[in-house]
């Protein structure tokens, strides 16, 4: 983010989703005219719109409480929601102090950013994509394709599997770009269910998109304990989250709103995953 920053010190923020190129020189970002908000592993070093990026070491970790896919059958398509498998001491409490936040495990997914700057002047845009990678035997099943000629293959984000994947996916200093391409895999350390087709309207964002169903059944089934944990602590998470002003504003604004500043978090549900255990001591890079 800063020319001078220490690599090894990791800050969170607001990005809007769908990467636009440093070098993109319109005075509207939404004049790209192609989707970035997904770039395929195996392209992602030679496509000018992420390579320039990823070389300069501009890697992020997308935070996310799951993502869905749908499973085509014969009376439509069947959501299901995708996450981490979840601990039993899992508390929909925010943690106070130093205390270890034991809640919900958010999905931690490899992206590239950029930031771009109106060629008029003004804030910069931090935007981003998410990574893919071919889908994991368990996922694959969800959104099978038969691999002909013209057709993908079923996808899934790049998921980085604990704090070692992220500290060497974040330090762009201690691991070149080279290296931290190798650990973009497909995990199997996933689960899913199914969820109920309320979550098809994009309108609908409340605790129900995520609740399991019975398949087959006219009723949703009750929710267990572990369930319990995902929408308490989504649900408190909706309550009381202000709303961005829009006010005086850019027009292209309104679409990407974003934090010019980055800030630094204080104890909250993600320090724990923010502090730098165990870090190496800190290291200062020149970009």
């Amino acid at each position: 983010l800063q020319k001078d920053a220490d690599s090894s010190e990791r800050v969170l923020m607001d990005m809007r989703w769908g990467l636009v190129p440093s070098w993109f020189k319109q005075d509207n970002p939404s004049k790209l005219q192609f989707n970035t908000c997904n770039c395929r592993s195996d392209t992602m070093m030679s496509k000018s719109s992420y390579k320039g990026a990823l070389l300069k070491g501009k890697r992020c970790v997308v935070l996310a409480d799951g993502f869905y896919e749908w499973q085509q059958q014969s009376g439509g398509k069947q959501p299901y929601f995708i996450y981490f498998p979840q601990t039993k001491d899992g508390t929909d409490k925010e943690m106070e102090g130093d205390e270890e936040w034991k809640g919900w495990r958010l999905l931690t997914m490899a992206g590239i950013f950029d930031c771009w700057e109106p060629p008029g002047g003004g804030e910069t845009l931090y935007t981003y994509t998410i990574i893919t990678v071919d889908a994991s035997k368990d996922v694959s099943f969800i959104h099978h394709r038969q691999v002909r000629a013209g057709e993908g293959v079923a996808e899934m984000p790049a998921i980085l599997d604990g704090d070692e994947a992220i500290r060497k996916w974040l330090d762009f200093a201690e691991v070149p770009a080279q290296e931290a391409v190798k650990l973009i895999q497909p995990t199997e350390n996933i689960v899913f269910h199914p969820v109920s087709t309320f979550v098809n309207n994009i309108r609908n964002n409340t605790p129900e998109c995520v609740a399991p169903i019975e398949l087959g059944a006219k009723k949703e089934v009750k929710v267990t304990p572990s369930n319990k944990v995902m929408l308490g602590w989504l649900k408190g998470s909706q309550e009381g989250s202000p709303q961005k002003k829009e006010n005086d504003l850019p027009k292209w604004t309104s679409q990407f709103i974003h934090s010019p500043v980055p800030k630094k978090t204080s104890a909250n549900v993600l320090q724990q995953w923010l502090e730098k255990q165990g870090q190496p001591a800190a290291k200062k890079h020149k970009a």
